[in-house]
């Protein structure tokens, strides 16, 4: 095994991974990030776009005494939720099994780092559907919003008792992911779901 199996936790309660490709050579998965949050930070960039730029336009002129320098953060905003954006669209995973080397690759990107992990067949001991416990997000005021709650997870169980997070979400389609990467694997799936 190459890198850590911890790097590859998700804070979110659904990463839903897609099937690229799945022939004799081995079967592909691609995640492409949180698309509704990404294209949302960005379809508010681009309308701020058009409050921005004769902002900036009137701070350049007049500086920041004149009546636009108020306005300042405008810009700022601008800037931070194209940062946003960028940063959501350029989150990947991907899983990739490969028969012929025997090997998982999973690897993890964005725009400031890449992360990989390098797994053989005979590592992998089991894969196993259960539950994951997911903080549903920050307290805020005494609400109960940071309490965590069960979302149904598939993991690769690792023969020296570690476990590496392959994706979480609904139980259907990840009993069939599951079986589809058992069969491919040789291995069995072990589900672990509360009645």
């Amino acid at each position: 095994m190459e890198g850590n199996p911890a790097e590859f936790e998700a804070v979110g309660n659904r990463l839903g991974f897609r099937v690229e490709t799945e022939d004799r050579e081995g079967i592909s998965l691609a995640w492409r990030g949180p698309r509704f949050p990404a294209f949302l930070c960005l379809g508010i960039a681009l309308a701020l776009l058009f409050l921005s730029l004769p902002i900036v336009e009137a701070i350049r002129q007049r500086g920041l005494a004149g009546p636009a320098g108020s306005l300042w953060y405008f810009p700022m905003m601008n800037l931070i939720l194209l940062g946003i954006s960028a940063f959501l669209i350029s989150l990947r995973r991907s899983v990739l099994l490969d028969h012929k080397e025997g090997r998982i690759t999973l690897r993890k990107s964005s725009i400031f780092r890449k992360t990989t992990l390098d797994l053989g067949y005979d590592e992998v001991t089991a894969l196993r559907l259960g539950v994951d416990q997911v903080y549903s997000g920050f307290a805020v005021a005494g609400s109960s919003a940071a309490q965590s709650h069960p979302v149904p997870s598939l993991r690769l169980v690792l023969d020296n008792g570690e476990t590496v997070l392959l994706d979480r979400g609904g139980t259907k389609r990840l009993q069939d992911l599951g079986s589809r990467l058992g069969a491919a694997l040789r291995k069995p799936l072990r589900v672990e779901l509360p009645p």
